[in-house]
C-alpha cells in the first residue's frame, strides 16, 4: 500500500478520527487517556492507534516509563498538497470553514499543546537531508524560501535569514535566532529557536534523521514551544496569512528531495 493508501485507510474509520481529534485538542496523551474518552477495551484502543501510527498519523515518544502519543499532520498535508493546489486552497478552505459555521460546530482550538511531533519519510540519503536543512543554498529551495546560517558547534549561532521577496515587504534581515545545543550530522541537530517577530522566548527545536530500507530516511522534528503560544500557532500551521508551519515546510522538503522540484516552484 502507498502513503496515501494507509492514511486513506487510516482516516475511513470514525474511531480512529476521533482519537486524531482528541490528540489535537491536546498533544502528548498516553493510552490510558485516550482510552478513557472511548467506549471500548484498552485492546481495541491500541489496536486502532497502531493504524494511525502505520499510517504516520500518531508519533509516539517515551517519556520515563509512559509513552505518548502525538498527531502527525504530515500526511495529511502531503494528501493536501497532491489534491488541493495552490489556485484552489483558499476556496476549499473557505467552503471548510463555511460548513463549521453553519453546522454550528466551528473549528476546534489546540489547547495546551506545547510539544510538537513531525514525522516524514523521504527516499533521501541522511546527508541529503541534512544539508537541505542547515546549508543557505538549499534553505531558499523549499518552505518560506529563505536562507539559513549555522555554526554547527555546540553554542554556535542559528539564523534564519529574511529572503529578498521578504525584504521588499518591509521584513529586517534576521527573522529568526537560536543556538545549536547538539549537532551530530547527519543524524541529529539540537537548538534553540525564536522567531524575532513574534516577541516570545526561546523555543527547543530537534531534528532527528534516520537511514532505513531502500533509500527511505525518516525524519523527524520535534519543536517544544513550551510557554510560546504564538509560536505554537506559527510552526503548526495555525496562523493565518503565516504559512503552514512545519507540515508545509517538510511536506515541500521531501518534494524537493525526491522530485528536483519543490512544491510551489
Amino acid at each position: 500500500m502507498t502513503d496515501d493508501d494507509l492514511a486513506f485507510k487510516a482516516l475511513a474509520d470514525p474511531t480512529r478520527r476521533f482519537l486524531l481529534d482528541l490528540l489535537f485538542a491536546r498533544d502528548g496523551r498516553t493510552l490510558g487517556e485516550l482510552e478513557s474518552e472511548l467506549e471500548m477495551t484498552r485492546f481495541g484502543a491500541a489496536k486502532h492507534l497502531r493504524v494511525l501510527e502505520a499510517a504516520g498519523l500518531v508519533v509516539t515518544r517515551r517519556s520515563g516509563r509512559e509513552k505518548l502519543h502525538f498527531l502527525n499532520p504530515v500526511p495529511i498535508r502531503l494528501i493536501h498538497d497532491r489534491w488541493i493546489d495552490k489556485y484552489t486552497e483558499r476556496p476549499a478552505g473557505a467552503l471548510a470553514d463555511l460548513k463549521h459555521r453553519l453546522e454550528g460546530t466551528g473549528m476546534t482550538t489546540k489547547t495546551e499543546a506545547t510539544v510538537g511531533v513531525y514525522r516524514v519519510y523521504i527516499k533521501a540519503a541522511p546527508q541529503a537531508i541534512w544539508d537541505a536543512i542547515t546549508t543557505p543554498e538549499w534553505a531558499v529551495k523549499f518552505g518560506y524560501r529563505a536562507p539559513v546560517e549555522y555554526d554547527l558547534r555546540k553554542g554556535g549561532a542559528f539564523r534564519g535569514l529574511a529572503s529578498e521577496v521578504m525584504k521588499e515587504g518591509g521584513a529586517p534581515d534576521v527573522l529568526v535566532d537560536g543556538e545549536v545545543i547538539e549537532a551530530d550530522p547527519p543524524r541529529r541537530l539540537v537548538q534553540t529557536w525564536r522567531a524575532l517577530f513574534l516577541g516570545e522566548d526561546f523555543t527547543r527545536l530537534t531534528y532527528e534523521i534516520e537511514e532505513g530500507e531502500d533509500g527511505v530516511s525518516r525524519l523527524t522534528v520535534t519543536h517544544d514551544t513550551t510557554g510560546a503560544p504564538q509560536t505554537t500557532a506559527q510552526t503548526s500551521g495555525e496562523l493565518p496569512q503565516a504559512g503552514g508551519g512545519w507540515p508545509q515546510v517538510l511536506s515541500d522538503l521531501k518534494t524537493l528531495l525526491e522530485t528536483g522540484e519543490g512544491l510551489y516552484s
